[in-house]
């Protein structure tokens, strides 16, 4: 399995912005599709974007379509988030996710998951 910490979460206001960061180890990620689940409290974990192993596809969440971006960068085994134009409703954890196959990622499809990474939108 590979191992991945997210980190770049925290309190912003509403109409901010965030950029999370995904760093594995222990595997190249070159090999996975990359995701990004959020859980807000009471509520079930939703996907919010996912890439294919090269970048080139990539799908998200109805709702942050055009103020999120998902990226990687598989020479640095990282994967990022950059919000923009944050809502409350944005308020969530947010875990990253490998993928077991190479294009999309499903909650019910993911080898490994990070530990989560705090997002906080302030009205």
């Amino acid at each position: 399995q590979v191992e991945l910490v997210e980190s770049g979460g925290g309190l912003v206001q509403a109409g901010g912005s965030l950029r999370l960061s995904c760093a594995a180890s222990g595997r190249t990620i070159s090999r996975y599709a990359m995701g990004w689940f959020r859980q807000a409290p009471g509520k079930e974990r939703e996907f919010v974007a996912d890439i294919s192993t090269s970048g080139s596809t990539s799908r998200y969440l109805d709702s942050v379509k055009d103020r999120f971006a998902i990226s990687r960068d598989n020479a640095k085994n990282t994967v990022y988030l950059q919000m923009s134009s944050l809502e409350p409703e944005d308020t969530a954890v947010y875990y990253c996710a490998a993928g077991t196959g190479v294009v999309v990622v499903s909650i019910t499809s993911v080898d490994s998951w990070g530990q989560g990474t705090q997002v906080t939108v302030s009205p």
